[in-house]
């Protein structure tokens, strides 16, 4: 089975398990996609992702976080899709929720949030909305 948009099944994917009120969900691995998990458990949204190989393919095992049995995430959105790409410079990038969510940003130093974007002095392509 091909993804035309397979950062928007990981996002989805997490999204649905989240609903659902599951502790883990599986994904399947790229570095991106990987990266870009790693970021959100880094940012306290998951609570931890790792490699595994399931039925000999490799998959993200990924830890949904939880808090007073809500979920952590309330909204996770694709904002750069293959069909539309957004791209910001390190200056115009705008806070989420007012500075409550985050933006995944896609940089030449590698995945990382708007904040680090900014202090780093470094735009690129937004790949998703976490509030």
């Amino acid at each position: 089975m091909s993804f035309q948009d397979p950062i928007s099944d990981c996002l989805t994917r997490i999204r649905n398990g989240l609903m659902r009120g599951k502790t883990n969900v599986l994904v399947p691995y790229s570095k991106l996609k990987h990266d870009l998990v790693d970021v959100l458990v880094s940012e306290g949204y998951l609570k931890s992702c790792s490699k595994t190989d399931e039925n000999k393919k490799p998959m993200i095992d990924v830890e949904l976080k939880y808090h007073n049995e809500s979920p952590v995430i309330k909204e996770l959105k694709r904002v750069s899709k293959p069909s539309l790409r957004k791209y910001s410079g390190a200056t115009d990038l705008d806070s989420v929720k007012g500075g409550l969510g985050s933006f995944i940003v896609s940089t030449n130093q590698g995945l990382m949030t708007d904040k680090d974007a900014k202090a780093k002095n470094v735009g690129g392509e937004i790949l998703c909305e976490v509030f």
